[in-house]
């Protein structure tokens, strides 16, 4: 039978300090609130205790942070899509921001299983004066542990409604888009930063940002492709592939480590579970 699971967080200013109310159904979690920071930034870890998804599974998040509010939140593994005979396995995320609010949302990637067919779907509101930072990266297969991505199909869809939208179908037998130059290129993951406001950025700042991820991706390296753009005045882009997850997310690591002093004046202090 698949399993449903819900998780709906809410998070408020409360003198200063932004404190998380929520509520779940089924297996999905949020761990302990952490305050590295201080009070007015909190610190959250997703939990998916199966750590899969199957045929007619489905992942459903809701976020709000209120005015003035700040989270960063993250996940401890990778979502894994297996195969499946019938139903379409299913993740999905909608963030809303109020006035003023931020956001970094940071997980870990997401793998499609040979065989998966899966649907992963990202939509966030920005109101004005909120800005977010957030990814979504994709591994395509297992290459290293002999399972490529031979069958399936990943659908993927992120947007901010109105503003921007990026989306894809991935199918394995789709071999001009998984081998040409202009799709993957043989590579097998792939991968999308962004940088969001919901009131319009100024030509100097986003010049000014665009210099500083732009410096990040310098350390690039050779085997891993990756470009940084501003399709319209409410998002910064980067966009990247490379053979395995982990010089692309090392790479998104440093341009969030660039644009979190130069967007909010905060420090770069990685989160403690990306050591792990």
């Amino acid at each position: 039978m698949p399993w449903h699971a819900q998780l709906h967080l809410d998070y408020r200013l409360d003198q200063q300090r932004t404190v998380l109310q929520y509520k779940h159904d089924g297996p999905l979690r949020i761990l302990k609130s952490l305050y590295p920071e201080g009070d007015a930034i909190c610190h959250n870890v997703v939990v998916h205790p199966p750590g899969g998804l199957v045929g007619g599974d489905l992942l459903d998040v809701t976020l709000r942070v209120g005015a003035g509010a700040h989270a960063m939140l993250g996940t401890p593994g990778a979502t894994r899509f297996y195969a499946t005979d019938n139903a379409t396995t299913t993740q999905q995320v909608a963030l809303t921001l109020e006035p003023g609010a931020r956001l970094e949302w940071l997980p870990l990637e997401a793998i499609a299983y040979p065989g998966c067919d899966a649907l992963n779907t990202l939509s966030a509101t920005l109101a004005d004066g909120a800005e977010m930072m957030g990814w979504d990266v994709t591994a395509l297969g297992l290459p290293l542990a002999n399972q490529p991505y031979t069958s399936g199909r990943f659908r993927q869809r992120l947007e901010m409604p109105g503003i921007w939208l990026e989306q894809a179908c991935i199918d394995a037998t789709d071999t001009h888009l998984l081998r040409s130059p202009l799709g993957l290129a043989g590579q097998r993951c792939l991968g999308t930063f962004w940088f969001a406001t919901g009131s319009a950025l100024t030509r100097e700042r986003r010049e000014h940002l665009l210099e500083v991820v732009r410096a990040a991706l310098q350390d690039c390296p050779e085997d891993v492709r990756a470009g940084a753009t501003c399709p319209n005045d409410h998002v910064l882009a980067v966009r990247a592939v490379a053979p395995v997850v982990e010089p692309l997310m090392a790479l998104f690591q440093r341009a969030w480590a660039g644009l979190r002093p130069a967007a909010w004046g905060l420090g770069a202090t990685p989160p403690r579970i990306w050591k792990v």
